[in-house]
């Protein structure tokens, strides 16, 4: 486990400064050249920019896999974790921390195989942070082994006649959890759509749960190839409270479909289309769900003093 410190977080800024893209901008990133995670860390960076989101005040948190990289291009608070286990730090950060901007930038392999049983938990207790989950239906980092998500027959080092399970769908299993109270999905390859997918995931009061179907040059090229090239293969939602794209950016879409983002039955519908055409938008959110980062130390009215007080206490018991 690393656990990332910006370098300048201990230097005063003057009064009134205005971040730049550069103010969240570390290490470059090496993904693969075409690697669809330059658009996402584009994209992030710039909703960091025009939120001005101080770095001292946000945190970037990831498990192992290409998409884990992340907070080492984030000149912000990163860390990145075990694999899988990237949520419950999310989670242990924002129940202590409800003052800082939390982000999760996991993998398919991450979230929906290790790390599967803390996706479910985090999904309930609803806390405010923003989850990026990096789609590319393969496990790239470790050189092409089938994921969770990989569609059947893919054809891996584990599976060399093609894969033999049908894959999971993120978006129907986190629609189908409790109290979950925001599921979208974009792809990177619709820059705007995806900018302002996240954007809108910010903006959630609760977990927002994006899932970002991400291109792999080197071992999901011809899986991807075909969808990129199809204007057919991407069904937009639309609706007045969902993502929000310019009447340019409409235009960029042949397949579009209404879809209202409270109707959580319709949402579940609508996530099958995947077999025909990737639907892209904002499938459900409710302002209502509970939120557990709202119940902790931090609202029960103890003060540093009493936890010491309390641990002291505890340890005397065992004073000999």
């Amino acid at each position: 486990m690393i656990a990332l410190k910006p370098d300048f977080c201990d230097i005063t800024l003057p009064e009134n400064y205005e971040y730049g893209m550069e103010d969240y901008s570390s290490a470059k990133a090496k993904w693969c050249s075409g690697c669809g995670g330059h658009t996402i860390l584009n994209s992030v960076q710039k909703l960091c920019q025009e939120e001005q989101l101080a770095p001292e005040k946000t945190v970037f948190v990831s498990g192992i896999g290409c998409s884990s990289r992340f907070p080492h291009y984030m000149k912000t608070y990163g860390f990145h974790g075990l694999h899988g286990r990237a949520f419950p730090v999310a989670c242990g950060v924002k129940f202590r921390r409800p003052d800082l901007n939390v982000f999760v930038i996991t993998g398919d392999g991450d979230c929906c195989s290790i790390g599967a049983g803390h996706w479910v938990h985090a999904i309930r207790y609803n806390m405010k942070m923003v989850v990026l989950l990096f789609d590319n239906s393969i496990y790239g980092l470790t050189k092409k082994q089938t994921s969770p998500t990989s569609p059947l027959g893919t054809r891996s080092n584990t599976h060399p006649t093609g894969s033999v399970l049908p894959p999971i769908s993120p978006v129907q299993a986190t629609l189908g959890l409790p109290n979950v109270s925001f599921v979208a999905q974009t792809v990177d390859w619709k820059a705007a759509h995806l900018h302002a997918t996240i954007r809108k995931a910010y903006e959630h009061p609760g977990l927002a749960f994006v899932r970002i179907v991400q291109r792999c040059p080197v071992w999901m090229r011809d899986d991807y190839e075909p969808t990129v090239k199809d204007p057919e293969a991407i069904t937009l939602m639309h609706h007045e409270n969902g993502i929000a794209l310019d009447e340019k950016g409409m235009k960029k879409f042949r397949k579009v479909i209404e879809h209202d983002p409270s109707d959580i039955v319709k949402a579940r519908e609508n996530a099958e289309l995947i077999k025909d055409s990737t639907p892209i938008g904002l499938f459900y959110q409710n302002h209502a769900a509970s939120r557990y980062d709202q119940y902790g130390a931090h609202n029960l009215g103890i003060s540093t003093e009493d936890r010491i007080d309390a641990i002291n206490e505890l340890m005397d018991r065992y004073v000999i």
